[in-house]
């Protein structure tokens, strides 16, 4: 046994230190999504089974569109130990610019079509009213909150979910996924609230999951090639300002007009996938650190090895231990 003194004869044992595990993106959407369904549901029968009296905005709406970010959040904060991540860089402002311009064209287009067909009139009256110095206030009040309220959302399904699908799939099968898991987490809205067209629920079921899944497709590549949240918070809350509320204001309800217009129309689905498709098409424009490169695992730099000096005799004993031994010495 060595006990001290001279240290002639002593060979140099180079001991590698192991590093501790990494979370895999795999592993933390799995965890995202199991959160996100776990702490939605006491929402969901709250909004299913609340009076007509407590429909407010405030009441479960809110606290239900914020889940998706309190799991995003705990997520990172279990996996990484920070919040590292989510893309809280405003980015170039062309994107800002995008985000806040495109479902108002969407909107138009449908909307515009149905005026201008007839299908469901303009209402002048209110047209002027809604561009009058007296609606701003409103104006502006209304859009800010519906962005506060996408920004719950998209901290969750752009701001966590779309990034670490990235990094272990291409663009096609991360935003078929994600928009697939988001629509199923409405679909207890559908079916079970308020939040559904004037036909049947199977009927809005079957006009709002493609919405949703070509929605998902242009969230995912703003998200991405802009790398902000933030523009992913500006195109969801101005689709969901102007396509359901402030266009509608302006439009004369109908029959015909409730087949076709809305989230639950056949008139969005048709715009919304045509977006989706011209995303996909420039989906080799996003940034190559955005992009799944072809499933190489990402390199892992260790820590440099660590040099001790051993007697001869635990050298020895070192080269005939095995794994466990050299694991728990």
């Amino acid at each position: 046994m060595y006990n001290g003194g001279d240290m002639t004869g002593l060979a140099e044992v180079h001991i590698q230190r192991i590093p501790k595990p990494t979370p895999t993106p795999k592993a933390k959407a799995v965890t995202y999504v199991a959160l996100c369904f776990l702490f939605s549901t006491p929402f969901w029968f709250l909004l299913a089974h609340r009076s007509p009296a407590s429909r407010t905005p405030f009441s479960f709406t809110i606290p239900l569109m914020w889940c998706p970010a309190l799991a995003a959040l705990l997520t990172r904060l279990w996996h990484q130990r920070n919040l590292r991540g989510f893309g809280f860089t405003l980015g170039k402002p062309r994107w800002l610019w995008a985000a806040l311009v495109v479902p108002i064209c969407a909107g138009l287009l449908v909307f515009g079509a149905a005026w201008v067909f007839g299908v469901a009139p303009l209402d002048h009256a209110k047209l002027a009213r809604a561009f009058s110095p007296h609606f701003i206030p409103i104006f502006l009040i209304g859009l800010v909150f519906t962005l506060f309220a996408a920004l719950g959302e998209e901290l969750g399904w752009r701001g966590l979910l779309v990034p670490e699908l990235s990094q272990y799939m291409g663009f096609s099968k991360l935003a078929f996924l994600s928009g697939i898991i988001w629509a199923v987490w409405h679909i207890p809205l559908i079916l079970f609230t308020p939040y559904h067209g004037t036909g049947s629920l199977w009927c809005s079921v079957a006009a709002f999951v493609p919405v949703i899944v070509a929605s998902s497709f242009v969230q995912a590549w703003f998200r991405l090639v802009s790398g902000s949240v933030w523009v992913a918070m500006l195109m969801h809350g101005s689709w969901n300002y102007f396509i359901e509320a402030f266009f509608p204001l302006l439009t004369v309800k109908t029959l015909a007009g409730n087949n076709m217009l809305g989230e639950f129309g056949w008139g969005l689905p048709l715009v919304a996938v045509v977006l989706a498709l011209g995303c996909w098409y420039l989906r080799d424009r996003l940034p190559k650190s955005a992009q799944f490169a072809g499933g190489k695992a990402a390199t892992i730099q260790l820590n440099p090895p660590t040099a001790i000096a051993l007697p001869p005799a635990a050298v020895m004993a070192a080269t005939t231990a095995s794994a466990p031994d050299l694991l728990e010495a």
